[in-house]
């Protein structure tokens, strides 16, 4: 029981497909209290089926594009909580338009919209949280290979993941003069419902399992442990770096991927 008696919030949890999910099993798996939120109302029922499921207390509405839904948070966890000891960030978005056809035509449009679901929502949440966050906490996000690699329909979410992987890095030292450490996990290709709307995904699920050095794809549990790690005093000396879990990395010589 690692995380028993700790006690944290996991934002982006659709369903028990998403990679959030897996993290927060694993922490409950490990004895924590873990608080949920929901981006809409749409959306609820499906994080209320997980919140059975996982046996948390608590769920609350977020959409990290409302700042008075944000502010909410802060004091609903201040309220019900008093301080917590982590944070998951699972949070990304860009239009489909964005991640068809090439990275040239991305519009102006399309691209602050990324970059402020994907990555400023990061730093937004953080300083928000932060005042409730316990001294020593953890704080996790997700990226993906996209950040350092061309990946085919990936687009603008590439140049989305390296800016937040970036914003680890300088949050890092800032988060550090309370010994709060903050960690990007970096999983290979996953079946989600957020990699629904990449082209070609399929076929970048099969190539990765045929030349990963482990032959095989990373399910949503192995990201958890990962997550989980991470979180948890075992990692209590890692801060500002880029996990990453069988992601297909380049290293044995052959293209990332082809048609």
């Amino acid at each position: 029981m690692i995380m028993q008696g700790k006690k944290g919030l996991i934002v982006g949890v659709a369903n028990n497909r998403s990679i959030a999910y897996g993290i927060a099993k694993e922490c409950v798996n490990e004895g924590a209290d873990v608080i949920l939120t929901y981006q809409n109302d749409k959306l609820k029922p499906r994080v209320e089926k997980v919140a059975k499921e996982l046996e948390v207390k608590n769920i609350y509405p977020l959409d990290v594009s409302k700042p008075q839904e944000l502010k909410a948070l802060k004091e609903s966890i201040e309220k019900d909580y008093g301080k917590i000891d982590f944070l998951v960030h699972s949070i990304a978005f860009a239009p489909r338009e964005a991640l068809d056809g090439e990275f040239i035509n991305t519009s102006k449009d399309a691209f602050n919209i990324a970059m402020e679901i994907s990555v400023y929502s990061l730093i937004d949440l953080v300083r928000t949280i932060e005042p409730v966050l316990n001294d020593g906490a953890s704080v996790v996000t997700l990226t993906y290979l996209g950040s350092s690699r061309y990946i085919p329909h990936y687009n603008v979410m590439g140049v989305a993941k390296a800016a937040l992987e970036a914003s680890v890095r300088y949050l890092a030292v800032d988060l550090g003069k309370r010994g709060i450490r903050i960690n990007a996990l970096s999983a290979g290709p996953i079946k989600t419902l957020a990699a629904s709307g990449i082209g070609d995904f399929n076929e970048i699920l099969k190539y990765n399992e045929k030349n990963s050095p482990l032959r095989k794809n990373v399910t949503i549990s192995d990201v958890g442990k990962s997550g989980m790690y991470l979180l948890s005093e075992l990692s209590s000396g890692v801060t500002g770096e880029i996990h990453y879990i069988d992601s297909g990395y380049n290293i044995m010589g052959m293209p990332l991927y082809e048609k």
